[in-house]
């Protein structure tokens, strides 16, 4: 070895020696952490490293694997960038822009880290500081917020309240539907490591489709229907088939989160992590309802703007206290509310819809000029229950404080329970 480095220089024997071993070293990782141990297996499926490893680790592992076996040690690579602070600049100590992990554990916790890791795109150099992890947190906290109002509103439910797809109200099959869309694009996200992609998009789904829609349209039927109404039991049977793909898909991402989500409704069905995910159905793909509902809500967009300005000018308060005429000129508009309720979509307590132009005076957003709202009053008495404001409450006598909806679904609790 002294004749081939050309020196009998022992100190500079031994440090090519240490290179050489390191590089040596690293290269050869796969071979006794993956052969000869249990639940492995050979070769590794992949390689992640920083893109420094191009002619580092990724190179040394390659030839050595190639030398030995014949072939790479990984059938793929991951490379990812570097982290930066807030202002895309190196971290230093000196500087004062350095983010501790530990620290984020205990001020927001660990899912927290892992959240803005899936949220970034590693492939390039990522930012983290106080501004972003904020914006983290508070993605974290409507996913989180997502899975505990569906525990809340499936406790007690059981198979035996499912509704058959063919009996789904019309935002129910728009729900399955976009469950259905969600489905492949999370497995083409994750098969190509793409975490941003699914992250981003479950966000999105959980804001807009369900809290800001179905949970909000939904959610005087969950509190007021009677327990064997069809339209509760189809809201909460798509509750149920979103909370069980809700929490296998974030699962690798936020895996305390939907473990805890996961043993809390189901103690004895074991770990959620060893679950897989699972099929969903090509029928529930309704691009038909996914049209109708785009329709529906660009009314809703017109008619909430205009409830804005009324409480606004304090002339209202409570959307409930509302009862909008709505103005339709555009035939399609309209005939996406065929079969809807539209007071419920609107979350008012009554509404009417007109097929016009509507007079001068009424509302309109200049994005959507088929459509105006004359912000009407509600005209009659406060149920208790409900809450909504109908010239019906009362008209029961046994339940003089009550719709007629409301009654009905107490005189069935009572007549199974006993009455108060």
């Amino acid at each position: 070895m002294t004749d081939f480095l050309g020196t009998h220089d022992l100190d500079r024997y031994e440090k090519v020696e240490d290179i050489l071993d390191v590089w040596f070293d690293s290269g050869s990782t796969h071979a006794f952490t993956l052969e000869g141990r249990e639940n492995t297996r050979w070769p590794a499926d992949l390689y992640l490293e920083g893109s420094d490893q191009h002619r580092g680790w990724f190179q040394s592992s390659l030839l050595e694997s190639s030398g030995t076996r014949g072939r790479a040690p990984y059938n793929g690579v991951l490379t990812h960038g570097f982290t930066m602070d807030e202002n895309g600049e190196k971290m230093s100590k000196s500087k004062g822009n350095t983010v501790d992990p530990n620290q984020v554990i205990k001020e927001s916790g660990a899912e927290i880290i892992r959240l803005w890791a899936a949220m970034v795109d590693y492939s390039d150099d990522q930012r983290i500081g106080k501004t972003i992890l904020a914006t983290t947190a508070d993605a974290y906290r409507k996913l989180r917020n997502t899975l505990r109002y569906l525990l809340g509103a499936l406790a007690g439910y059981d198979a035996g309240e499912a509704v058959a797809l063919e009996d789904m109200p019309p935002l129910e099959r728009y729900i399955l539907h976009r469950l259905q869309a969600l489905d492949t694009e999370v497995r083409d996200a994750y098969a190509g490591y793409a975490f941003q992609d699914v992250i981003r998009p479950l966000i999105a789904f959980c804001q807009e489709d369900l809290s800001a829609l179905f949970f909000d349209v939904r959610r005087d039927a969950l509190y007021c229907d009677q327990a064997t109404a069809l339209r509760r039991r189809a809201a909460r049977t798509v509750m149920d088939l979103a909370f069980e793909r809700l929490t296998v898909w974030l699962a690798p991402l936020m895996p305390f989160t939907t473990e805890e989500a996961w043993t809390l409704r189901f103690p004895e069905a074991g770990s959620n992590a060893l679950r897989i995910f699972p099929e969903t159905p090509s029928t529930w793909a309704c691009p038909e309802e996914a049209a109708r509902w785009a329709k529906v809500q660009a009314v809703t967009a017109v008619v909430t703007g205009a409830l804005e300005v009324e409480r606004r000018e304090k002339r209202l308060g409570a959307a409930l206290e509302a009862a909008p005429v709505v103005h339709i000129s555009d035939p399609a508009l309209l005939a996406a509310f065929e079969g809807l309720d539209a007071a419920e979509v609107f979350r008012t307590s009554q509404a009417t819809l007109v097929a016009g132009e509507g007079p001068a005076e009424a509302f309109r957003l200049a994005d959507s000029p088929a459509v105006a709202v004359e912000p009407l009053r509600a005209q009659g008495r406060k149920c208790a229950r409900s809450w909504r404001i109908l010239p019906e409450v009362g008209d029961d006598p046994r339940y003089p404080d009550l719709s007629l909806r409301d009654a009905e679904a107490v005189a069935a609790w009572d007549a199974v329970h006993g009455a108060a």
